[in-house]
């Protein structure tokens, strides 16, 4: 095509003939039979002449005794005058002595399709130059933090939460919304954060928090109002914080991170002087400090020489917790006697319990690995032989249409409408991690925990 300068628009038009046609055919009707129609000026000769339409592009498919094809005119003219030609060749209705017809397909506007080819183009750029450069404050930055405490992605639970490697030791936790951002908290030092992936609380955040410190730091838009409003009705929050407005923690320098949470350490420390006659020394843990330096252990928030024998006493506690246990079970009530350090040789004798409560204790035992951290149910009659085993989502549901069932052993934690379904549907004994919110005992139905009855070593049973 010859130069025609800046082409605004393409024509594109369709004709058939009833006759056999060539393209020069096709050519010398558009020229001779538009000439004069719209007064010289707007002849198509003179208009190439000037540049203002382009050489026409004609493909002709001949079939039998008739022909069909395509025409396509280029046109730097305005819109009002290349639509006026279009329709002059419409009016075309013969190619030499055959029968012919010409319909217009479209006006295409070039300007349009290369502002899109350019656009496109141009965001191509951004996205390569974003990725292959950095500016030269965030690269000190980074280079700074990293120097200073560089923080390992982990996962935690069943549930294989996103979470840094200070949540298996710290005596406080940080709750966010998701793996993103973690790994902002870590590039500022803090370890000790977990990701709870969504606006579910999965249990495995409840069994971590139990008996720690927990802080909140939650995004600054109304998806994180949802999200603190779920964890606050489920796990005990000791302090919000949040990214500015509109923002996600994700998106937040490790500056802004560290200036938001600037007091965390300070108000942990307060909390702990409340009910600790010594604030924990893994409160620190926050800039990565390391407690084996001066060959000091630490246990239950405590430092203590590295001589102290952890086993033993952990036998001593679980040995004292199995006696309680006995004496819970043996008690319609559910109440607990707590037997003076002089008695307690001797409590575990001092209370008679029934061969039923020994085949519950025994039972629980012996499917205590096959449930733990399953999210499942497991129900048995009063021969402790399994009649069900559900997910505990279902468990409300399922024990109702039950009949025979004497004890309930869950994976989750025990509530005031799990105790009245299971009164209802005849179950004796429940097991579970932990208990919610039971202010009136159920004279029916014994409650106990797993911690109770000495199969794991710290209790995460709530008031």
């Amino acid at each position: 095509m010859p130069n025609t300068g800046i082409v605004k628009y393409h024509v594109k038009l369709k004709f058939d003939v009833d006759g056999l046609v060539e393209k020069a055919d096709i050519i010398g009707a558009i020229f001779g039979q538009t000439e004069g129609l719209l007064g010289p000026e707007m002849n198509l000769n003179e208009l190439q002449k000037v540049s203002k339409v382009g050489r026409i592009e004609v493909n002709v498919d001949t079939k039998s005794n008739s022909a069909r094809g395509d025409a396509l005119i280029p046109m730097s003219t305005d819109i009002s005058t290349a639509a006026l030609i279009a329709a002059a060749i419409e009016s075309i209705d013969k190619v030499g002595p055959f029968q012919a017809k010409f319909f217009l397909v479209g006006i295409d506007d070039i300007r349009a399709i290369k502002k899109k080819v350019i656009v496109d183009r141009a965001k191509k750029i951004v996205q390569e130059w974003a990725t292959k450069t950095i500016s030269e404050g965030e690269e000190m930055l980074k280079d700074v933090y990293d120097a200073s405490k560089p923080g390992r992605l982990t996962t935690f639970g069943k549930a294989q939460l996103a979470c840094g490697v200070g949540v298996f030791d710290s005596d406080w936790i940080i709750l966010v919304e998701g793996r993103a951002d973690v790994i902002n908290l870590l590039r500022a030092g803090y370890d000790n954060s977990i990701a709870i992936e969504g606006a579910k609380i999965d249990e495995t955040i409840l069994k971590l928090t139990d008996g720690k410190k927990t802080v909140a730091f939650i995004d600054g838009d109304r998806a994180g109002d949802l999200i603190l409003k779920e964890l606050q009705g489920l796990v005990d929050i000791d302090k919000v914080y949040r990214a500015p407005p509109g923002r996600e923690v994700e998106e937040c320098t490790p500056l802004e991170v560290s200036e938001i949470l600037k007091d965390v350490e300070q108000f942990i420390k307060d909390r702990y002087s409340e009910s600790h006659s010594s604030v924990p020394s893994n409160v620190q843990q926050i800039r990565n400090s390391h407690r084996g330096e001066h060959g000091l252990k630490v246990a239950n928030g405590q430092e203590v020489s590295s001589g102290y024998d952890y086993q033993k006493d952990y036998v001593n506690s679980n040995s004292n917790r199995n006696n309680y246990q006995k004496q819970d079970l043996a008690n319609p009530n559910g109440m607990r006697t707590v037997p003076s350090p002089k008695d307690s040789a001797s409590s575990s004798s001092s209370v008679p319990i029934s061969k039923e409560d020994e085949e519950v204790i025994a039972t629980v035992k012996k499917v205590f690995q096959e449930i733990n951290e399953t999210l499942e149910a497991m129900v048995f009659d009063k021969s402790m032989k399994k009649i069900v085993k559900i997910p505990i989502s279902e468990i409300l549901k399922k024990i109702s249409n039950l009949k025979d069932g004497n004890l309930l052993v869950l994976d989750g934690i025990v509530t005031p409408r799990l105790v009245e379904a299971a009164n209802k549907s005849g179950i004796k004994y429940i097991i579970g991690h932990r208990t919610s919110n039971l202010k009136k005992p159920n004279p029916s139905v014994r409650i106990q925990t797993f911690s109770d009855i000495g199969l794991i070593s710290q209790s995460i049973s709530s008031s």
